[in-house]
């Protein structure tokens, strides 16, 4: 055990991520070369050698490639295509109907795709010209789907949420349900942001209800059944028990290939796509979460995990004390990192923190998500407001989209502190398993 070699493999691995080198490459790195200068060069190679097949071998894992598929291809079929229609059909008479509707046409996209970035940019190309041309400004519509896309991590199924469950060693399904509360709670608050919006800027956002004569509900609802038997198959199946989450993967994967054949809407050429960009994806985020593993087993044989976990014991820090770290670690990581990446960096640490603090690793691993995830909308390595600059440039610059997310961060902050303050809010549909 060293832990000044520990503490000095954590200052080089934020240096190199300063430097902009690859989450996976730099948390590898680290990794041998600690494990090398501790035990020696062959216990380092093994490491290097065991832990690719030990981590995605992991059998729980295998539901990231099927719900990415599931997604890919709800997407590239045009399964998911009616749902911002739906939404307005459905809310056409709340004021601000149109960024509201984005907002849960957002949350029904996240329900088949798991990824915060494919909703931002999905949901960017269908509403942003549409909300321009009714008289939003460009700024704050740009800005509203920016963060409605970040709820595409927090409903299920969630990418973040299967590898936390994974690292944490607890149960995915419940860490799903829990999920289920805070995207409500966030498509809600944001709901509340625009209502607050219209009524004191009607200039930034127009008040004014949708003509009904333009929407055939009926239809434009029937148009998403695909999405809905998607869901009721997947959700049903999966929180009343009759399946796991790994299993729920294959089941949402095989259905969307179904439903799509049955359609008339899947081809070759949409499979390969869909196909590749799963194996892609995946594979990335793979590469990190192996990156993990081996800092994880680093800071282990260090002693590093034990030290700060007793020193954390011994400051008898209030709940208060340490949420408010936690959350201004995140927040600040958030800027400058990927979500993956900073889970997969802090939990080797944090996790040590919670299990010796009683907190629960289910309530967390959604709080921890849902402070990821407004990385995703803040300056100056948002990821949502690129994807949404590349989608739309002809509307907004990066820095008008980021002023147009500053009111959907105030309304997150307020969440976080729900959630914080009221843990049963998130723990009440996971005890009922």
């Amino acid at each position: 055990m060293s832990i000044e070699t520990g503490f000095m493999g954590v200052g080089v691995l934020f240096l190199l991520l300063a430097l902009r080198v690859p989450v996976a490459l730099a948390l590898v790195a680290v990794s041998f070369g600690g494990t090398a200068s501790m035990l020696g060069l062959t216990p380092a190679m093994g490491i290097l050698s065991n832990t690719p097949h030990s981590f995605v071998a992991n059998w729980t894992l295998s539901a990231v490639p099927m719900f990415l598929l599931m997604g890919f291809i709800a997407f590239h079929a045009g399964l998911t295509a009616g749902l911002f229609e739906a939404a307005k059909a459905v809310l056409r008479r709340i004021p601000g109907a149109l960024a509201i509707s984005s907002i849960f046409a957002c949350s029904g996209f996240a329900a088949v795709c798991g990824s915060s970035l494919a909703t931002a940019a999905a949901m960017g190309r269908i509403a942003i010209p549409e909300m321009v041309k009714s008289g939003y400004s460009a700024s704050f519509a740009t800005g509203s789907i920016a963060a409605g896309g970040t709820i595409g991590a927090l409903i299920p199924p969630s990418i973040l949420m299967i590898v936390y469950g994974v690292f944490a060693e607890t149960s995915v399904t419940k860490v799903f349900i829990g999920g289920v509360t805070i995207g409500i709670m966030t498509a809600l608050f944001y709901s509340g942001v625009v209502l607050l919006t219209c009524w004191l800027r009607p200039d930034v956002a127009p008040p004014r209800p949708l003509d009904a004569q333009d929407i055939d509900t009926r239809r434009a609802v029937l148009k998403i059944w695909p999405v809905l038997l998607l869901m009721l198959v997947v959700f049903g199946g999966l929180f009343s028990g009759i399946f796991t989450a790994t299993e729920a993967g294959a089941v949402g994967a095989m259905g969307s290939i179904l439903i799509s054949l049955a359609m008339g809407r899947l081809n070759f050429a949409i499979f390969r796509t869909a196909m590749i960009e799963t194996l892609m994806t995946a594979a990335s985020l793979f590469i990190i979460g192996v990156g993990a593993a081996m800092f994880t087993r680093f800071l282990g044989l260090s002693g590093l995990t034990s030290f700060i976990s007793s020193a954390v014991s011994g400051a008898e820090l209030g709940y208060v004390q340490l949420m408010v770290i936690v959350v201004v670690l995140y927040l600040i990581l958030g800027m400058f990192m990927e979500p993956f990446g900073a889970m997969l960096v802090t939990l080797p640490v944090l996790l040590p923190i919670f299990r010796a603090e009683g907190i629960d690793l289910i309530w967390f691993g959604v709080l921890a998500v849902k402070l990821l995830e407004i990385g995703m909308i803040t300056p100056p390595v948002g990821l949502n407001v690129f994807v949404i600059r590349n989608v739309a440039s002809e509307y907004a610059s990066v820095m008008q989209i980021f002023k147009g997310v500053i009111p959907f961060l105030i309304a997150d902050i307020f969440v976080v502190i729900v959630v914080i303050a009221f843990p049963a809010l998130i723990l009440f549909l996971p005890s009922m398993l």
